[in-house]
């Protein structure tokens, strides 16, 4: 849902965010529009089962670690802060912020589609990921019961019956897309 129109810096996100009365609220900085996530109760389950499975694996492969709407942004992009659904950031060693949000993009990002979001706009948000530096993308589409895989050489389409596997990012991970959306 976007909120003015009109373009915002990463400062002035950060300001908006900061207010009390978005104290609760999720927001994102694309392209310089503010845009407030609203995810729905399925959106969350599907989150938070991605987030699971990939913490279990990491937890038997130290080299990441995964989050749940943690923000990114790359240095010196003034107008975008996003917020991924999940994220995996595979140095073990950065330091973990606080505050504010991570001036470096994840290494896998996962965005799970609610139904009033614009597919057209989701895809868009993938291919931002992969030119600012994250190597892999899951794009899931509750609807279709699909999961859209991005990478900087690959698109491909894993549905239920099938496993998404990780790549390089996650080397010997598999998930099958139907535990994915059980709901």
């Amino acid at each position: 849902m976007a909120v003015e129109n009109r373009l915002y810096t990463v400062e002035e996100f950060e300001q908006f965010i900061a207010q009390a009365e978005n104290e609760d609220r999720l927001f994102e900085l694309i392209d310089g529009e503010l845009v407030e996530k609203m995810p729905t109760r399925e959106h969350g389950i599907i989150a938070a089962d991605f987030a699971t499975d990939i913490n279990i694996y990491l937890r038997q492969n130290p080299i990441g670690r995964v989050a749940v709407e943690a923000r990114h942004r790359p240095i010196g992009d003034e107008h975008n802060d996003r917020l991924p659904d999940v994220s995996v950031v595979l140095d073990i060693n950065k330091p973990v912020e606080r505050e504010g949000a991570a001036l470096y993009m994840p290494d896998l990002a996962v965005e799970i589609k609610s139904p009033n979001d614009s597919l057209k706009k989701m895809r868009a948000k993938t291919r931002y990921y992969l030119a600012n530096g994250t190597r892999i993308v899951w794009l899931a589409l509750p609807d279709q019961r699909v999961i859209e895989v991005y990478t900087l050489d690959d698109e491909y389409v894993v549905g239920e019956g099938e496993f998404l596997n990780g790549g390089d990012v996650l080397p010997n991970f598999t998930l099958a897309v139907s535990s994915v959306f059980r709901v």
